[in-house]
């Protein structure tokens, strides 16, 4: 059914979270843009998180509660995953992944591991280890992976806590190794936790989507989108959002002189995974725009987040946020969790959903 009001069914029944009661999937509601419709590519997957998408056009997805990767093709273009096909198991958690002259990367929470690839591949032989010693664990576990166009691998460590002095410099940043693991070093810091991270495809910048410490209020610090540069230093533990001094740690001389967020997004939100839509399914205006999947409060009096946002781009720079995808909550009650988001080859946007076990397909029709 497309357009706003697209009703996509489900049949998950989910667990209870506050402040958030979770509902049955199929009560939900999907809201999109007119001519956007969305449909259920994949479902059964438990608490799919992170995507890629490999060199032969089939969608890749991480499993971290059960140490899985695994392949959802659709061969026969229907829009609808084939089937489920176990590519990888045992893996200690396992989040980001990228697809990289040969190897489908994944970063574990302390440790990147790589899987030959041929194109076609939909299970994995043994991984090699390039990189062994991520910091591990603490309050923020997951790691994200991407390679950027100078050829060099970027992994994303979430801070240790909510907010402290950190002991491994590591931590709450974003480090840079080369594709064998060899060569690392920390390329930004102040970054409490960057859960996503992506390429701009024009200018070859690196995107972060940063989440904000907690209590502190329903509206403050915001989360962060950022524009990561080589060698600065976003802020945290010392300052939140636009150079707020924090007022556990706050050093308003050294906030004077952070790197400023490009955007703030609503506190709390839980800004998760982001990605440029680089594909030619959507009109004309959405071309290199960001889109953001905010997976939704869990300490905030009125819920918020829920839903995916579209950041538009002018020259490069981001405008403010728009609602894209919406009905994930409904009042007080919530049946999905958006978590990444990324553009498939086919141009269609994919959405991941950890708490309805679903990959999501939006796509763009005239008719």
């Amino acid at each position: 059914m497309p357009g706003r009001g697209a009703l996509v069914g489900l049949f998950a029944l989910l667990a209870a979270c506050a402040p958030a009661a979770w509902v049955p999937a199929q009560e939900g509601t999907v809201h999109l843009p007119p001519g956007f419709r969305i449909n259920t590519f994949a479902s059964g997957l438990g608490a799919p998180r992170f995507m890629a998408v490999s060199p032969s056009g089939d969608l890749f997805v991480s499993i971290p509660s059960r140490g899985q990767l695994v392949a959802l093709p659709d061969r026969d273009g229907d829009g609808k995953a084939d089937r489920v096909v176990l590519y990888a198991d045992g893996l200690n958690r396992p989040h980001g992944l990228a697809f990289f002259r040969g190897f489908l990367y994944v970063a574990e929470t302390g440790a990147v591991v790589r899987f030959p690839y041929r194109p076609g591949d939909l299970t994995g032989g043994r991984p090699e280890v390039v990189v062994s010693d991520l910091p591990p664990g603490g309050g923020h576990w997951t790691r994200t992976i991407a390679f950027g166009p100078d050829g060099k691998m970027y992994v994303s460590v979430g801070s240790s806590c909510n907010v402290c002095e950190e002991r491994d410099p590591r931590r709450a940043g974003i480090l840079q190794f080369t594709p064998d693991g060899t060569g690392g070093r920390i390329f930004a810091r102040g970054i409490r936790n960057a859960v996503g991270i992506t390429f701009h495809p024009r200018t070859g910048e690196l995107w972060a989507a940063n989440n904000g410490r907690d209590w502190l209020g329903d509206d403050f610090p915001p989360d962060t989108v950022l524009v990561v540069k080589d060698g600065a230093h976003y802020g945290w533990p010392h300052c939140n959002g636009s150079r707020v001094p924090d007022p556990d740690f706050g050093r308003p001389d050294f906030c004077k002189t952070a790197a400023l967020p490009a955007v703030e997004i609503q506190a709390h939100s839980a800004t998760l995974g982001l990605a440029f839509y680089t594909g030619n399914m959507f009109p004309a205006e959405y071309h290199a725009d960001l889109f953001v999947g905010l997976h939704g409060s869990w300490n905030r009096s009125v819920p918020t987040g829920y839903k995916v946002i579209r950041i538009p781009m002018q020259g490069g720079r981001p405008g403010a946020p728009q609602d894209f995808a919406t009905g994930w909550l409904q009042g007080n009650r919530a049946w999905g969790r958006p978590v990444d988001v990324i553009t498939g080859r086919d141009g269609a946007l994919y959405v991941s959903d950890d708490r309805a076990g679903l990959i999501y397909r939006i796509s763009y029709s005239t008719r």
